[in-house]
């Protein structure tokens, strides 16, 4: 799997770092101890600039010099866009629009120190930058964690925020609890849209983010929220069989696969399907994290199993493929809050939510 990370040809190292253990492509500086917000920065090699220069073209029609040389007879501007150029290097990132307001990424890392005070309680985790530095990614550990039961399954929680400096997508602040024993993202719990800030690049974006703090008072309301929802689950027995099904609605692709499942034909559904289905459920049921207390034969391990599917089983092209996919609204997020849905309406009218064999 490609890791699509940004190599700086100038330093011989990739735009990344992370604390004490290596990301699975093995890259980038990893460190022994929490950086601040400048550190972080340095270290995932996120110190440079972006710069909006108007944008030209030149003209198909020539003219004959002096001395007979044929040149191009003049440049014309393009108007309302521009060139997003990263500075140290030159490298061309994106076209943007006239409205568009580049947010540098100082101001990214000035935003997570600004919902602390500056404090000791937040740790930066990782960051790093994809491709030749279009988007980047920063993920802080936040200082509270939910404990499930009385065993040692522990959802830590982070604040992730992504930008890019190409045009093609907002700001977004992500509030994103993690189970400790499997890194699995619980992204998709108490409806995702209530979970993240998007921001666009435009006038007023720096000044949304300088006021983006009230994202720590969310993410503070929703981890209570979701401490009493998943204890609740934990302790509500659910069966193989109603799993599978469970499985089956969560990952249904459209209408003519739900029929078929309705129907009681789930053997007719694509192979392609019933392939992920069943290994959504073999992880659900043969996972060592899906076997402690709290998860095995509870809802709360029933909506792990597709959660810890998309996090720790399925493929993805590269890394940016997958963070899309599980944190900004892809595949992933929208099969997991479904699952989130049909777990809590499991829990509030039963089995009989399943009507079908």
């Amino acid at each position: 799997m490609a890791h699509n990370l940004n190599f700086n040809a100038a330093t011989g190292k990739y735009s990344f770092f992370s604390v004490q253990e290596k990301a699975w492509h093995g890259l980038g500086q990893i460190v022994a101890d929490y950086p601040t917000s400048a550190e972080a920065l340095r270290f995932a090699g996120l110190d440079f600039e972006i710069a909006k220069y108007p944008l030209y073209s030149k003209s198909e029609s020539f003219e004959i010099t002096d001395s007979g040389l044929l040149i191009p007879s003049r440049e014309i501007n393009v108007p309302n866009y521009y060139a997003n150029v990263r500075t140290d290097n030159n490298k061309v990132l994106g076209v943007v629009g006239k409205d568009y307001e580049i947010i540098q990424n100082t101001d990214a890392f000035s935003f997570f120190d600004a919902i602390v005070g500056g404090g000791d309680g937040i740790k930066y985790e990782t960051a790093g930058a994809l491709g030749d530095g279009e988007r980047v990614f920063i993920t802080a550990k936040l200082p509270d964690y939910i404990r499930i039961g009385a065993s040692n399954d522990v959802i830590e929680q982070y604040l992730f925020l992504t930008t890019s400096h190409d045009g093609s997508g907002s700001i977004t602040v992500a509030f994103t609890p993690v189970r400790i024993v499997c890194a699995n993202t619980l992204n998709a719990a108490m409806h995702c849209n209530t979970m993240a800030l998007r921001i666009r690049h435009t006038a007023n974006a720096k000044q949304r983010l300088e006021q983006a703090h009230k994202v720590m008072g969310m993410s503070c309301k929703k981890s209570q929220e979701l401490s009493t929802v998943f204890n609740q689950w934990a302790k509500i027995r659910i069966t193989d069989q109603e799993v599978l099904k469970l499985i089956k609605l969560a990952m249904c692709p459209n209408k003519e696969t739900l029929d078929k499942i309705q129907e009681g034909l789930f053997e007719e559904t694509s192979t392609n399907f019933k392939n992920t289905c069943n290994d959504v459920f073999a992880y659900g049921v043969t996972s060592d994290t899906q076997l402690l207390e709290t998860t095995k034969g509870t809802v709360f391990g029933a909506y792990n199993a597709i959660t810890g599917y998309y996090q720790n089983v399925c493929t993805y092209a590269n890394k940016e493929a997958k963070m899309k996919s599980v944190l900004l609204g892809g595949l992933a997020q929208t099969r997991t809050q479904k699952a989130f849905d049909l777990c809590a309406d499991f829990v509030k009218d039963g089995a009989g939510i399943f009507q079908f064999n």
